[in-house]
């Protein structure tokens, strides 16, 4: 799925990367605790949080994360969009909340991360 597609699956305004929105993503995460990202997500994954700071655009660096949506209306204060331009990761933000938006995306045919084998994936880290 396209970062495109998920713009339009969850209404996205588009805070950085506008111009990555051919980007592929393989699966989806959603999660507000980094730990577990960066224990369970793979490479090529579209990272779905509530969470809204620089760490989160940190780990996605760290797990190889093509793209950050902030769920729930959250926004990016300055430092996470700089962080975000810098190390070239797409970051859109929703009004949907988390549930709902990971849904959409699997009912849209993005898998989650549990489903894609881990040689096909890779792995984060």
């Amino acid at each position: 799925m396209t970062l495109n597609e998920v713009k339009h699956i969850l209404q996205c305004e588009v805070i950085a990367g506008e111009d990555r929105l051919n980007t592929e993503v393989r699966m989806g995460c959603g999660s507000d605790l980094m730990s577990d990202v960066l224990a369970f997500t793979k490479a090529d994954a579209l990272l779905l949080t509530g969470l809204a700071n620089r760490q989160v655009i940190r780990t996605a660096e760290v797990a190889d994360i093509r793209a950050v949506v902030l769920v729930r209306g959250k926004r990016p204060d300055a430092e996470m969009v700089a962080l975000a331009r810098e190390q070239g990761i797409p970051l859109m933000v929703t009004n949907v909340l988390l549930y709902e938006a990971c849904g959409r995306l699997y009912r849209a045919g993005l898998p989650g991360c549990s489903e894609v084998p881990a040689a096909e994936g890779g792995t984060a880290g």
